[in-house]
């Protein structure tokens, strides 16, 4: 008889006093095997257990077996037997050893695209009960934007310590399930549902243009000016590599230039470089225009409100290291970003265009 879809796996605590009930999809991860095989293991010992699937999930994120070793704290051997044993269970391969880097077969595709969920579930589950002491403790994966966050990392350890703190610095948006962060700082309007999001702070988008540039092209005075100057522009997978910069007063301005890019960095590199003029948060360049390495310019012309949050994954259990570290950050955040530059908090629309 085939099973469920997702059958139930029951943990009762008699300690406590109480039943968890979390989804656990083995059927869905069994279904990665190859037509013929016998998707229904002879007794539970074939099944993958959540250590292995998370063992699993990191070689993926690391995407190699010796970096996710070093990751996980364990031998190389130790991990490279652990897949291979699970491969065995499955009865398929599900890495495909290059060169480089390993890929995934796509049995290795869909056991990480079910894998996921069921480890998020389990570990839901566990920390459930753990929560009766509402310690902190364990790794928490945090990624961050910009050099703001030192301080608080320091505290939260000295304050915590059964914390192991690791931080990913990067502007892009990451996938907080797929990569296995707990917290990220999320710039902009928050899309994903699947998201708890808590707006800690409010930035602004500006202008700014190097010196070099402004006085090798002029300093624009009109919004409409920049449609003469070389923009540079930033894009993500949603979007083409032209824009529309937004107007204070509600409309929008057409700006193109020979560099785009997806990465705030780059694009905050490329201005100092006088590449052209760039749009992008205040709290990023701060430093540069106080040090004279970019110039605002249309402060009262051109930009736009930009909310800065902190997301993290809704889930029924909130783990107590990710609920302590966003309301530490969130206080510390608001206490000490940067002042949003460009319209000192004024909200005149006297753009004459």
């Amino acid at each position: 008889m085939r099973m469920p879809t997702w059958s139930k796996f029951v943990m009762s605590s008699m300690a406590f006093g109480l039943t968890l009930q979390f989804p656990y999809s083995y059927a869905c991860i069994m279904n990665v095997t190859s037509p013929g095989m016998n998707t229904a293991p002879a007794h539970l010992g074939h099944r993958p257990s959540l250590d292995r699937l998370r063992e699993f999930l990191e070689v993926t994120r690391a995407g190699s077996i010796s970096e996710a070793a070093r990751r996980l704290g364990l031998p190389r051997a130790t991990l490279s037997r652990r897949i291979a044993s699970l491969e065995a269970d499955l009865g398929v391969r599900l890495l495909l050893r290059r060169t480089t880097r390993l890929a995934l077969t796509r049995p290795g595709e869909e056991l990480l695209k079910r894998a996921q969920r069921v480890v998020v579930d389990g570990d839901a589950a566990w920390e459930a009960v753990r929560r009766l002491d509402d310690i902190p403790r364990g790794l928490l994966r945090v990624s961050v934007t910009g050099p703001h966050f030192l301080r608080l990392f320091t505290s939260f350890l000295r304050d915590f310590p059964e914390v192991i703190l690791e931080v990913q610095s990067t502007t892009r948006h990451v996938d907080l399930l797929a990569e296995g962060v707990d917290v990220a700082v999320r710039i902009g309007p928050i899309k994903d549902q699947d998201l708890i999001a808590r707006q800690v702070y409010s930035d602004r988008l500006i202008v700014v243009a190097s010196p070099e540039y402004l006085g090798r092209a002029g300093r624009p005075v009109r919004a409409m000016d920049l449609t003469r100057h070389d923009c540079i522009v930033g894009f993500s997978g949603e979007w083409a590599p032209s824009a529309r910069w937004p107007r204070w007063n509600g409309g929008t301005v057409p700006v193109a230039g020979r560099f785009s890019a997806n990465e705030i960095e780059h694009i905050r590199q490329a201005a100092i470089e006088g590449i052209g003029c760039a749009l992008i948060a205040s709290a990023v360049v701060a430093e540069d225009i106080g040090k004279g390495r970019l110039v605002p310019i249309l402060e009262d012309a051109v930009g736009a409100e930009l909310p800065v949050s902190l997301v993290y994954a809704d889930r029924e259990f909130i783990d107590p290291k990710v609920r302590e570290f966003v309301d530490r950050a969130a206080r510390v955040i608001a206490r000490e970003m940067p002042r949003p530059l460009g319209r000192g908090g004024r909200r005149a629309s006297h753009d004459s265009g």
